[in-house]
């Protein structure tokens, strides 16, 4: 995997011909999706979409003048730290408000790689077209903002607390509920195997400590190595990954703590465990809130999805420590 700065001038045009080709089709979706209620908002994506096409345009009659034809293979998943889109326009009955937010967020990656790629380009005419397309980017920006004013109604100071909310999910909150829900699930199997296997709370607190840890530094390098936000305008990768990292151990010391319970303790084992139960049932409570806090997603179905999850793995943990 090519990391930014490694790419050529070839490949750096390749890569924005792709992306604004793609781009153009999901403000396409867009617009035909809320054309009957909001011909206005539909007819500033089909605007969108439209200087997308212009923008692909432009980047191809430049390439064929340095390069030829042939555009090499190379995607967005790649690179390294590249800014990618998620599939939210394959969602059916999105509403223009999520909308406008993934267009604010597209819009300001697209920016932000125009720039970065014009500052480290060696050739006159292909910085030129990256700035003049950076500054198209920064007014699609701003356009998708007015979806905002034309139908919900909000004043700039309204739209500049959803993006600094936006930055907030993106940079400390996505992060985080994925070191969380990796703290708190993956952690069940071989802490509740251990507890079953062994019946010694000492035991079993010692493999939960570990796992907790263990899982911590890992997902904390995953998510650090992951992306450099540079592109993304995710933040940090240090301080990502330490916020996954602390995230997930914390995940696991949860229901980890409550076999510090004397082993001399009569039913220490059992109350160690039943305690440590309903701790899990604590944690998924709150990583489904989270996910429905910030993430959009129903409390219900993020419950359900949480939960099901969860007692899936402690069941499993039970049965082979158990067997």
């Amino acid at each position: 995997m090519k990391t930014f700065a490694e790419l050529t001038e070839r490949e750096v045009l390749t890569l924005a011909i792709t992306g604004e080709e793609e781009d153009s089709r999901i403000y396409q979706t867009f617009a035909d999706s809320v054309r009957d209620a909001y011909p206005h908002s539909a007819a500033l994506f089909d605007g969108m979409a439209e200087e997308e096409r212009s923008h692909r345009g432009m980047l191809y009659d430049l390439y064929r003048k340095k390069f030829g034809e042939h555009l090499p293979p190379i995607r967005r998943e790649d690179v390294k730290g590249f800014l990618k889109r998620r599939p939210i326009w394959l969602t059916k009955n999105l509403s223009v408000e999520k909308m406008r937010q993934e267009a604010e967020i597209m819009e300001m990656q697209a920016y932000r790689f125009y720039d970065k790629a014009a500052a480290q380009t060696l050739d006159v005419s292909v910085r030129e077209l990256l700035h003049t397309l950076a500054e198209a980017e920064r007014g699609h920006e701003r356009r998708a903002g007015e979806l905002a004013d034309a139908n919900l109604g909000g004043d700039a100071k309204a739209e500049e607390e959803k993006t600094r909310r936006r930055m907030f999910v993106l940079q400390y909150v996505q992060p985080g509920l994925a070191g969380l829900m990796d703290g708190s699930v993956s952690t069940l199997a071989p802490l509740f195997a251990a507890a079953f296997a062994t019946q010694n709370n000492w035991e079993t607190f010692l493999v939960g400590l570990a796992a907790s840890i263990g899982a911590g530094i890992s997902m904390g390098f995953a998510e650090a190595l992951s992306d450099d936000g540079s592109l993304t305008g995710r933040g940090t990768p240090w301080m990502r990954g330490l916020i996954c990292g602390l995230m997930t151990t914390v995940g696991g010391i949860g229901h980890t703590m409550p076999y510090l319970v004397p082993d001399s303790m009569p039913n220490a084992f059992m109350v160690a465990t039943s305690i440590a139960a309903v701790i899990v049932l604590i944690e998924l409570w709150a990583i489904a809130w989270i996910r429905a806090r910030f993430m959009d997603t129903p409390f219900l179905q993020a419950a359900f999805q949480v939960v099901l999850g969860g007692v899936l793995v402690f069941l499993t943990g039970i049965l082979i420590g158990s067997a």
